[in-house]
C-alpha cells in the first residue's frame, strides 16, 4: 500500500537542516579526537538496536538501553575536554570573538627572529593564540613577561643557557605574553613526522585548540607550523615566505602551493556534510512521519486449510473481506496487500459447520500493522462429500 512520506512543511526542513549541522559537527569532531571508528562501531550497535526495536526483541532491547545510558556518562568523562573545547567553540562563534593577531611589524620581527633561530639549529616554540581559551591547555604556566617582541628577545628567551627556553613562548597581539609555558603533547606520530617533543607540544595544543604553534627544529635547522591537528614544515624558511604562510593561516585561507591539499579538505568536508544531512533526512523519516499512526482498508483473499478427508470446498462466501489496519506510517509505506491473507481451519467441516468467525488471529501477517475491524466478520464454505452432494 502506498502513503506519501515526502509530505514535508518548512519546519520540517529547519528540523532536518539542524540536526544535519549536528551530525556534521559531530563528525568534524570525531576527526579532530581521532574517535572515527569508535564513532562506526556506536553507529552500528544503533542500526542493531533499532532493528532489535522493530522486531520486538525486549531483551535485547533492554541490555541496548543500559548500555547507551551508561555509555553517555562514560563519554563524558573520557572526553570530557574535548566536549569542553566543542562548548567554547560554540560560544566563541556566537560572541563573533576576533583571534589576536600580531600587526605586520611584529610579524615581520617574528618571522625574521624565527629564521635566525633555524639558522642558528636553535629549537624554539612560538603560541598564537585563536579566538578560543588556551591557558587551560597549559600543563605549566611559565614566566610573565608583556614585552614588546624584538629579534634580540628572541635570541634571548631560547638561548640554550635561558631557564625557559624548553617551553613555549605565547604572543598576545604584538607582545609577548610569557615564556617557558610547557604543553600537553600530541600522540599523533604519523602528524609529527618525526619530530621532538617541541613537535609534539605544537601539535598537542594544536589538536586542542584553535592556536597557530610555530616550531623550530634544532636538529634540522627547520619551521614547522601547527595548526587545526596537522603539522607542516618548511625545509627552507625564508621571513617573506613564512610571514605569508603565517598570514594564511591566521586567515583560513591556502597559499597557491597548498591549494590542491585545501581543495581535497574542502571535497571530504563537503562528504561528510552531505552523508550527515542523509542520514538525518533518513532519520526524520523514520521517526517522524514515519512514527505517525495511519489507517487503512485493504481486500483480502480468504484462505482454507486443514479439509478434512472426504470433502471438496466448492465455494467460499465471500472470497474476500475488508480490513482495517492501523500502525506507524513506514510500516504502511513497505506493507502489501499480498502480505496479508484470511485462513479458515476448516477442520469443523466434519462436524457440519459451514459458518466460520473471521478474527484478527484469522489474519497472517507479519508487517507489524493492528488489525481494527474486518468486514464481513463471517464467511460461509459450501463443501461436497465425496459420495454426496452439496452442503
Amino acid at each position: 500500500m502506498y502513503t506519501p512520506l515526502l509530505d514535508i512543511a518548512p519546519t520540517d526542513l529547519v528540523d532536518i537542516a539542524v540536526v544535519g549541522l549536528l551530525l556534521w559537527a559531530l563528525v568534524a569532531w570525531t576527526r579532530r579526537v581521532h574517535t572515527r571508528m569508535a564513532l562506526l562501531g556506536l553507529a552500528f550497535l544503533g542500526v542493531f538496536y533499532l532493528i532489535a526495536q522493530q522486531f520486538k526483541l525486549q531483551l535485547t532491547t533492554w541490555i541496548f538501553q543500559g548500555f547507551f545510558v551508561w555509555l553517555v556518562v562514560v563519554v563524558v568523562v573520557v572526553f570530557q575536554d574535548d566536549l569542553r573545547r566543542l562548548f567554547e567553540q560554540i560560544a566563541t562563534l556566537s560572541l563573533r570573538r576576533k583571534a589576536p593577531r600580531p600587526d605586520p611589524s611584529s610579524l615581520g620581527t617574528l618571522t625574521r627572529g624565527l629564521c635566525l633561530l633555524a639558522a642558528k639549529r636553535r629549537g624554539a616554540l612560538v603560541v598564537l593564540p585563536g579566538r578560543g581559551p588556551i591557558e587551560r591547555h597549559f600543563l605549566q604556566h611559565g614566566v610573565p613577561l608583556d614585552a614588546e617582541i624584538s629579534e634580540e628577545l628572541l635570541d634571548s628567551l631560547f638561548d640554550p643557557g635561558s631557564a625557559g627556553h624548553d617551553g613555549a613562548l605565547v604572543m598576545q597581539n604584538n607582545r609577548i605574553k610569557e615564556f617557558g609555558v610547557h604543553l600537553p603533547l600530541s600522540e599523533n606520530r604519523d602528524e609529527l613526522k618525526g619530530g621532538g617533543t617541541r613537535h609534539a607540544a605544537a601539535l598537542g595544543l594544536a589538536e586542542h585548540s584553535d592556536a597557530l604553534c610555530l616550531v623550530v627544529s634544532e636538529e634540522r635547522g627547520t619551521i614547522g607550523i601547527a595548526t587545526r591537528g596537522q603539522l607542516e614544515i618548511l625545509d627552507n624558511p625564508d621571513a617573506g615566505k613564512l610571514a605569508d604562510r603565517i598570514r594564511s593561516y591566521l586567515q583560513h585561507t591556502g597559499t597557491q602551493a597548498n591549494a590542491r591539499r585545501e581543495w581535497r579538505r574542502w571535497g571530504r568536508r563537503l562528504v561528510e556534510g552531505l552523508l550527515s544531512f542523509a542520514l538525518a533526512l533518513g532519520a526524520w523519516l523514520v521517526f517522524v512521519p514515519g512514527a505517525t499512526v495511519e489507517e487503512a482498508e485493504l481486500q483480502v483473499p480468504v484462505a482454507v486449510e486443514n479439509m478434512p478427508e472426504g470433502y471438496a470446498l466448492k465455494e467460499v462466501n465471500p472470497s474476500e473481506v475488508d480490513i482495517a489496519v492501523a500502525g506507524p506510517r513506514r510500516a504502511m509505506f513497505l506493507a502489501s496487500n499480498a502480505d496479508f491473507k484470511v485462513v479458515i481451519d476448516a477442520n469443523l467441516v466434519r462436524l457440519g459447520r459451514r459458518t466460520f468467525e473471521v478474527s484478527a488471529q484469522s489474519v497472517r501477517h507479519a508487517t507489524g500493522l493492528e488489525i481494527k475491524s474486518i468486514k464481513p466478520d463471517k464467511v460461509k464454505l459450501t463443501v461436497q462429500k465425496a459420495r454426496g452432494g452439496a452442503r
